[in-house]
């Protein structure tokens, strides 16, 4: 039966640390299953759900210490389960733009979350805005919204919040 982990890893970024990585993961006997990955300033960051047998982990510890000998990439590993599927939930999927400022992440987070609303994923950038160069901030978010929730009450509070905080935002749900 395979066993799932999950692998953070955190570096300075470089050609080849994807590569080297996954030489690892491979070499141990494990899968990666799903993965994000990103340059952040001037680090690497990465996050990976793994599988393997059980023997998998152990391997892979040994095998990723070889990787942080010079001091400029990090590990955690943690052992994990399936995640369950809940049929009582509707995927959605919001898209935010606006003037950078602080506090955007929270008020969402807060939005959803005092709704008992989950937040799946989230992928934020900065950019400047194209003719006036203005700081500008945006938001991808998945949420998974209970059947309970009131769709037309939803979309009413949100669209107020977003007035209120001056985002420019959309909720749709997802297309399968």
């Amino acid at each position: 039966m395979a066993q799932l982990i999950v692998l953070s890893a955190i570096g300075t970024d470089r050609t080849g640390v994807v590569q080297d990585i996954s030489k690892v993961i491979l070499s141990c006997g494990g899968n990666i299953e799903e993965s994000r990955m990103t340059t952040l300033g001037t680090e690497f960051a990465v996050l990976m759900l793994v599988s393997g047998k059980w023997h998998t982990l152990n391997r892979l510890e040994r095998g990723l210490e070889k990787l942080t000998e010079d001091g400029d990439l990090s590990f955690s590993i943690r052992k994990t389960a399936e995640r369950e599927v809940r049929d009582d939930c509707m995927p959605y999927a919001i898209d935010v733009v606006c003037l950078d400022q602080q506090g955007i992440v929270f008020g969402l987070a807060n939005f959803f979350a005092s709704r008992n609303i989950e937040i799946a994923d989230v992928a934020t950038r900065r950019y400047a805005a194209a003719h006036t160069g203005a700081p500008m901030f945006a938001i991808q978010m998945a949420i998974s919204v209970p059947s309970s929730v009131n769709l037309a009450l939803l979309r009413d509070d949100f669209a107020e919040m977003c007035d209120r905080l001056n985002l420019d935002a959309i909720l749709d749900p997802v297309k399968a």
